[in-house]
């Protein structure tokens, strides 16, 4: 599973990142959370705004920080097998 989170230096960006990590480690998950801030890659990704989300190549959220319960729903969704 690759999981990417999308963004600058902004808090936004930064606390979106930090929800990521934290979401990864209460499911128990060993999986590297990835923080993008180059713009011409986030742009690759068609995202025009972020914060942003990416779950094994999917954009699954943009243009709004997330919560980790937000964001341990959107992994769940893309893995069924994680409870």
């Amino acid at each position: 599973m690759t999981i990417k989170a999308l963004g600058g230096c902004c808090s936004r960006s930064t606390a979106n990142y930090e929800n990521a990590v934290l979401a990864v480690k209460e499911l128990g998950l060993d999986v590297i959370v990835e923080h993008v801030s180059d713009v011409n890659e986030i742009m690759k990704l068609g995202v025009m705004a972020t914060p942003g989300l990416v779950i094994d190549g999917k954009v699954v959220a943009y243009g709004r920080p997330l919560t980790v319960s937000q964001i341990k729903d959107f992994i769940k969704k893309a893995h069924p097998e994680i409870k």
